[in-house]
């Protein structure tokens, strides 16, 4: 295959959006960080109790993954790249089945670029979505839907700006 074809299949599979925040870089990056169990969706956990926190590391290398109500941890994935105020980059490890799978690596970028000092443009890509096979296409379809991405960053937005 060659390389323009590769940038054409991750082109077609990778989901965007943006959004507007309005509080300064900073904070928007903490929130959707440090802040990202207060707006994180309880719903949308994979083990196998209620899930009690979501958590991000704050650190290359750090784990993405959920506490249950029962203690158990489960891993959503890591961080590769820890940038703050302006990047965050996590490898998403859960596959069409809704599992975790430490073979899958997807990416969540997130980058956050500051309009003056109250106000932060967000825009997240979610991009490899091919190496989930054939699931890709149900699985970006979720990822573009309202339970997905689009309504996540709504959720954080409205979590950064009541603070």
């Amino acid at each position: 295959m060659s390389s323009s074809s590769t940038a054409a299949d991750e082109t077609t599979t990778a989901v965007h959006r943006s959004i507007a925040v309005e509080v300064g870089q900073e904070r928007a990056f903490e929130v959707f960080t440090e802040g990202f169990d207060s707006w994180w969706i309880r719903s949308h956990h994979i083990g196998a109790a209620e899930m009690d926190t979501a958590v991000i590391e704050p650190r290359s290398g750090g784990r993405w993954y959920e506490r249950g109500v029962d203690g158990t941890e489960c891993d959503w994935g890591y961080v590769i790249a820890w940038e703050p105020p302006e990047r965050l980059v996590l490898v998403w490890q859960i596959n069409g089945q809704w599992q975790f799978d430490p073979a899958l690596v997807t990416e969540v970028e997130v980058t956050f670029r500051p309009d003056g000092d109250a106000r932060t443009h967000v825009d997240l890509v979610h991009r490899h979505l091919e190496r989930l096979g054939d699931a890709a296409t149900q699985i970006r379809t979720v990822f573009e839907s309202e339970a997905g991405w689009p309504g996540l960053l709504q959720r954080f937005a409205a979590s950064a700006e009541s603070a």
